[in-house]
């Protein structure tokens, strides 16, 4: 393996273990309060995380990894932007991170060496694996449209139970992919995924049960 793969596959881990660390923390900090928090921690780490997975993915010639990324981006400025956040970063750190993923786009659609269709041509990925691949990140995109949705109506940032029901379904279907992939950033950042939207799954779950009367 030359140092060029050694350094991609480092920018993607690194991405995995603060995806990884956002949901630890989070779960963390559910499991002292009994119930399902988000944490402003949460939004940091995914904003963070999602910036080196889209480097990731245009180093991996990936369009899965890169479509996953595509719509989850903005929404995790906008949670930043409902935990009153986003406004308190400086301008430096906020006005890149919001047009990285617009000049990365340009890139895409119009650069030469790492174009869409260049991407396309020679990925080694099949078609069938791509589509897989492609739909469990539209359903793990899906899980943070349909947070923002709720959120939006309760103009706050919360993660309900549905978030974490697409968490689990789409965290399942990129690790079948990252298998077939053998992709190993993919595989161990979805690992530990599983156990904390199953926990997180239970613990809201339990919220939800009204408490038994006591009885003498």
């Amino acid at each position: 393996m030359s140092r060029f793969d050694l350094g991609v596959y480092g920018i993607g881990l690194g991405a995995q273990l603060l995806f990884s660390s956002r949901i630890l923390v989070q779960w963390i900090q559910s499991e002292r309060a009994g119930k399902v928090l988000s944490p402003t921690s949460f939004w940091t780490f995914s904003l963070l995380a999602s910036f080196l997975l889209m480097v990731y993915g245009v180093l991996r010639n990936d369009l899965v990894i890169l479509a996953g990324q595509a719509v989850s981006y903005f929404i995790y400025i906008r949670n930043l932007h409902l935990k009153k956040a986003w406004d308190g970063l400086p301008w430096w750190v906020r006005w890149p991170a919001v047009l990285f993923p617009v000049t990365a786009i340009v890139w895409l659609i119009f650069g030469d060496v790492y174009s869409l269709g260049y991407i396309w041509e020679h990925s080694k990925i099949a078609g069938a694996l791509v589509a897989w691949g492609g739909a469990g990140q539209l359903v793990f995109t899906l899980r943070f449209v349909y947070q923002w949705y709720y959120s939006e109506k309760q103009q706050e940032s919360v993660l309900p139970r549905g978030f974490w029901v697409l968490s689990l379904l789409g965290s399942l279907m990129i690790i079948l992919y990252a298998v077939l992939r053998l992709d190993p950033v993919l595989f161990i950042g979805q690992l530990f995924g599983v156990v904390a939207y199953s926990r997180n799954l239970y613990l809201g779950q339990q919220k939800q049960q009204p408490s038994s009367p006591i009885t003498n």
